[in-house]
């Protein structure tokens, strides 16, 4: 099963535009954070970048979590939107996590909208889902233009990651703007 996508440059700005516009449509402002609960798709980048670039602060979970772990890991940052997918594929196998998320929901009450990524199905069921709307209903009203870039100080929080949780409750790892700019730089 072949889930391969090309995208250029030009495409990744205006979609990572549409979904800044979005974002702060939906009240997101520079501290905020926004989470994925996906699996590695062009989208997991997109709201990562967009989400960064007006300052607010990306976090995600794996799709593959259980309810506690995706629990224990946002409960703790307070994301005011989500963004996930309907299912994922292990073992060329769909797996469906909307059920986890009709779990997950209301113990992360900070969360106003929950933003569903049609992966596994064209059209996913998401009655059940408080606060949820398709990715591309969100989307819809908004135009690419050149995206805008929030500016903010070295130190600003870009990601916050968890340890493994092996030793109790996952630990938050924040990495900042300036100190993940100059890693890359290191490392590319």
């Amino acid at each position: 099963l072949s889930r391969e996508r090309q995208m250029s440059f030009k495409q990744l700005a205006d979609i990572v535009s549409c979904l800044q516009q979005a974002l702060i449509a939906a009240g997101i402002k520079k501290g905020d954070r926004v989470a994925g609960y996906l699996p590695n798709l062009p989208e997991t980048i997109i709201g990562a970048l967009a989400a960064s670039s007006i300052g607010a602060i990306w976090s995600s979970a794996s799709p593959d979590f259980g309810v506690q772990g995706v629990i224990d890991r946002l409960g703790q940052i307070e994301p005011k939107i989500l963004i996930s997918v309907d299912g994922y594929y292990y073992n060329g196998k769909a797996i469906p996590i909307l059920p986890k998320l009709i779990e997950i929901l209301p113990h992360l009450p900070s969360i106003q909208k929950t933003i569903i990524i049609p992966f596994t199905s064209e059209n996913p069921d998401l009655s059940g889902v408080n606060g949820a709307v398709s990715y591309d209903e969100f989307l819809k009203p908004f135009a690419a233009k050149a995206p805008i870039f929030e500016s903010v100080p070295f130190n600003h929080p870009l990601f916050i990651m968890f340890s493994s949780g092996t030793t109790g409750i996952p630990k938050c790892i924040i990495h900042g703007h300036g100190g993940t700019l100059l890693q890359h730089m290191k490392e590319h």
